[in-house]
């Protein structure tokens, strides 16, 4: 697992994800930090890498990236951690759109593609 707060490319990405799920790496964005959690099979290891980091729990989302992937296929929302009701959010995706707006920015901001 690591934290990304600097950039990495999406071939460094594609390596990662190989050794893991092979098309598939989860990650967990701090959009509060603007920071990203990788390489690990659960989101939920992620979570718990960034809260010991000093992350908070509100601002943590779980994503999946396909390097292989271009454009809106490269993200999805979709992690069990993201089922929150006590911020409105009752799905495995990101039902804000100004959160999923702020996670691809940050996105774009920390993978070079």
């Amino acid at each position: 697992m690591k934290i990304i707060t600097a950039t990495i490319t999406n071939e460094e990405l594609k390596q990662i994800a190989a050794d893991m799920f092979e098309d598939l790496l989860k990650a967990v964005i701090d959009v509060e930090k603007e920071i990203i959690a990788i390489d690990a099979e659960l989101h939920s290891d992620l979570e718990a890498l960034l809260l010991e980091n000093g992350s908070k729990q509100k601002n943590l989302w779980g994503i999946n990236f396909y390097p292989k992937m271009q454009g809106n296929e490269f993200v999805e929302f979709d992690s069990i951690i993201n089922m929150r009701p006590s911020q409105n959010n009752r799905s495995r995706g990101v039902e804000d759109k100004e959160i999923r707006k702020k996670i691809i920015e940050i996105v774009e901001k920390r993978i070079k593609r």
